[in-house]
């Protein structure tokens, strides 16, 4: 009768800290805005790809590449250390600048996962900071891209 209620009451207070576990895990959600470029939408974004109008980027880590990306984005995979805000000190990070198009006046967009997905954000904000004129950054993420079903490699 003891261990069961040793048992109970174990488990009641490990339970209890899941919460607080899945909350610090979360990440706060990216800005709606991109200075110095523009947020894409994943219909305008599906209009891009299937008119070859613009490089896609993938800055997922590329095991999620793997699973799935928009058809014909390329992998730039974006290291980030820095922290989850507008303002983030982009000398923690890694992010290769060398794999995008030689020419800054190349119609780029960059995409992750989510609202969440900060490495696209980043990416985003790098490039225009290394003077890309025509950034591009698809905010609802690949998530999106697959909830309406739209075509993967």
């Amino acid at each position: 009768m003891l261990a069961r209620f040793v048992a109970a009451v174990s488990l009641v207070i490990g339970l209890s800290f899941v919460p607080a576990v899945n909350a610090a895990d979360e990440k706060p959600d990216t800005p709606t805005s991109l200075k110095g470029g523009k947020v894409v939408t994943v219909d305008e974004a599906k209009g891009m790809v299937d008119k070859k109008a613009a490089a896609f980027f993938d800055t997922r880590a590329a095991i999620n590449f793997g699973k799935g990306h928009i058809p014909g984005a390329s992998i730039v995979a974006y290291k980030e250390k820095s922290e989850f805000k507008a303002d983030f000190d982009a000398s923690q990070d890694s992010f290769d600048l060398s794999k995008l198009p030689a020419d800054k006046n190349a119609k780029i967009v960059f995409y992750s996962d989510s609202p969440q997905g900060w490495k696209s954000y980043k990416a985003a904000v790098t490039a225009v900071n290394a003077g890309y004129k025509n950034v591009g950054w698809m905010r609802d993420g690949f998530a999106a891209w697959t909830a309406k079903a739209l075509p993967v490699e």
